[in-house]
């Protein structure tokens, strides 16, 4: 991008956006690099050392810091403690993201770089249109996209009886889509969560975190599988 798209996309966002929520955007978005970095660290940590590794006690690790981070209302004193926990709980779904990585690296390890790449275009594009949207345009996706996300629970279950591959691609792509969709709404509701008051940018990072990895995730199986189809015709 040239200096002056830069200067013309930095005026569209003063205009289009309050000071308030422009301040409370880059907050979000500046604890979200920081899981990111952490979760990166984690996933690192399970593919290349002996130190840590994925299992149940990492698990129950994230999910006891999430609700550690949840449950430890933010009263403008306490950001590093509830930081902590937000980089804990990075860090361990990126250790959890280990055996995935393992198997794609095992397929081809340059499809960890392009599943990163088109996960951050993915979700830099849903997080744009959904910023410089009408107010409130993507908010009525709520009940669509918890009513998918029950379908893709029934199809993850009915799959584990029927061991079906075309239940398993679609729930995938659908997977997605849903995702993506998540960005929007997430993204959105954030911004009107801070019209109403709501500051705790802390907490509203983790659900653009979570759209993120599920992006992430789906995708490096879906790259993987399409090698692995390549590579069995080529043979």
């Amino acid at each position: 991008m040239s200096t002056a798209g830069i200067r013309s996309f930095a005026r569209s966002f003063g205009m289009k956006i309050e000071k308030p929520v422009r301040t409370h955007l880059v907050n979000v978005y500046a604890c979200l690099t920081l899981s990111m970095v952490a979760a990166a660290v984690g996933a690192y940590i399970h593919v290349f050392t002996n130190f840590l590794s994925a299992g149940i006690i990492t698990a129950l690790g994230a999910t006891g810091l999430l609700l550690a981070l949840m449950y430890t209302q933010d009263n403008g004193k306490n950001h590093t403690l509830r930081i902590s926990y937000l980089v804990g709980f990075a860090f361990f779904t990126g250790l959890g993201i280990g055996p995935i990585l393992e198997y794609v690296i095992h397929v081809d390890p340059s499809i960890i770089p392009t599943a990163f790449l088109a996960s951050t275009l993915v979700f830099t594009s849903f997080s744009l249109s959904a910023i410089f949207a009408n107010r409130g345009k993507w908010l009525y996706l709520g009940g669509t996209l918890m009513s998918l996300l029950s379908v893709l629970m029934v199809m993850s279950l009915a799959n584990l009886f029927l061991g079906s591959d075309l239940i398993f691609k679609s729930y995938l792509y659908l997977g997605l889509a849903l995702m993506s969709g998540f960005v929007l709404y997430d993204t959105q509701l954030i911004m009107e969560k801070r019209r109403a008051g709501d500051k705790d940018f802390i907490a509203h990072s983790v659900d653009l975190f979570v759209d993120f990895i599920g992006i992430f995730r789906r995708l490096l199986i879906i790259l993987a599988q399409k090698e692995q189809g390549s590579k069995k015709r080529k043979d």
